[in-house]
């Protein structure tokens, strides 16, 4: 995936959540490395490591209020 596709994705969620984009790009480099270790195929890694961070950091802001 291209760089830019990821800093498109961390702002896109950093956004969404209200989270710095520092903590959602170390967040989603965390998913993706973690996916890309497991996965044969590469292919939706970046999508599910976008879903890991968007509901972590929700259910931090949830637990929160």
């Amino acid at each position: 995936m291209m760089m830019e596709d990821s800093q498109k994705i961390v702002h896109e969620i950093a956004e969404s959540t209200d989270a710095p984009e520092e903590v959602v790009s170390q967040m989603y480099t965390d998913a993706v490395q973690a996916y890309e270790r497991e996965a044969r195929i590469l292919d939706y890694v970046p999508l599910f490591a976008a879903r890991r961070v968007r509901e972590t950091l929700r259910s931090r802001t949830a637990t929160r209020r």
